[in-house]
């Protein structure tokens, strides 16, 4: 069974992660997230979970940490100073490889910023913000229906890689509302859970830590978990393509600006320019194989982004910077318009109606 309703985004977040078995929430208010903790403190408690606002964000990551230990579904969400409070504990929950899914709704920066759209927290969030060397899977709705089925998988990628994932999206897209088809979840795939602290009678004992008595100790943890992000680096890199078969020029997006690219595409085309689209869904692992294609292929990229050039970085990779890629930027919550993006394209690329 399956309905579509219309709701706003943060409150479609809220029912996936009912939906997806989610027990416990542990969070603090802060806008533009507050309506994921308000919906939740409203519904959880009838599917028989529980809701607790914390003393503060620190207090919510420890106690996501906690429950994650026992293997019962736990999520906490945010807005993006709240994250940056929550980061050592982020590094704890990778080191300790437990399964949390985190809700970043991105408000501005730095400092207290903003309430606008923005993608300022890309380097935070693909980069491990925290301490030591540790990756989270990244997920970049840019829709309704997005934040939905991304919200009820990030639960099944967490168990299924004993690792936390973040669920990245903005103002724009958390105050938003838009239809959304709420499916049924699929049944979540068997996994190992031996590993889970719930009662030591009849059995030996399981410690979950973090702490490395020995450097040799410490050394081998580190290859194990970096032998895991290889894994799945080479497993989720996820992402659409948007006219992108015989495109001579690319914008690269994701999230809000994703949408938006869309319709350049669709303007370029009437122009007769071949304008394609690359949208990274998984912004960790960040999908280098979408560009393997158009290394000898395109003639040059532009990255749309709510930042100062953060993911350009990746792109410039990606391509092993073969070809010409330059930034477009908003900044500060505001968004670009079509024409703007358009303009800046053809601009660079000294593209005109009459030559093309």
């Amino acid at each position: 069974m399956s309905n579509r309703v219309l709701m706003k985004g943060n409150e479609i977040i809220g029912e996936a992660a009912i939906r997806a078995g989610c027990k416990l929430f542990f969070g603090y208010p802060i806008t533009p997230s507050t309506e994921i903790i308000e919906y939740l403190a409203k519904n959880l408690p009838k599917a028989g979970g529980t809701v607790l606002q914390a003393e503060d964000e620190i207090g919510a990551i420890n106690m996501c940490y906690g429950a994650a230990c026992t293997g019962t579904r736990v999520m906490t969400a945010s807005s993006s100073p709240g994250i940056s409070l929550k980061q050592e504990g982020i590094s704890y929950c990778a080191a300790a490889e437990l399964p949390v899914v985190l809700v970043n709704v991105n408000r501005t920066g730095p400092g207290l910023g903003g309430l606008g759209p923005t993608q300022s927290d890309y380097f935070q969030s693909t980069k491990g913000g925290g301490h030591g060397d540790y990756r989270l899977i990244v997920l970049a709705p840019s829709k309704a229906q997005e934040l939905y089925d991304f919200t009820l998988e990030a639960f099944d990628l967490a168990e299924k890689y004993r690792n936390p994932v973040l669920i990245l999206t903005d103002g724009f897209l958390g105050q938003m509302m838009e239809p959304v088809e709420l499916k049924e979840k699929p049944t979540s795939p068997e996994v190992d859970k031996s590993w889970v602290v719930d009662g030591a009678r009849g059995r030996e004992k399981r410690i979950i830590a973090s702490y490395s008595l020995t450097n040799e100790i410490g050394e081998a943890n580190n290859l194990r978990w970096e032998a895991k992000f290889n894994g799945i680096k080479e497993k989720e890199q996820r992402w659409e393509e948007f006219y992108a078969d015989d495109a001579e020029y690319l914008l690269v997006s994701y999230g809000t600006t994703g949408r938006i690219s869309k319709s350049v595409v669709l303007n370029a085309r009437k122009k007769g320019i071949k304008l394609g689209l690359i949208r990274p869904i998984t912004l960790w692992p960040f999908p280098e194989k979408a560009f393997i294609p158009y290394k000898n292929k395109i003639k040059g990229i532009v990255t749309v982004e709510l930042n100062t050039g953060q993911m350009i970085e990746d792109v410039k990779l990606a391509m092993d910077c073969c070809v010409p890629i330059y930034l477009y930027r908003r900044q500060g919550g505001m968004l670009p318009t079509e024409t703007e993006i358009l303009e800046f394209l053809e601009k660079q690329f000294k593209l005109s109606t009459e030559e093309v």
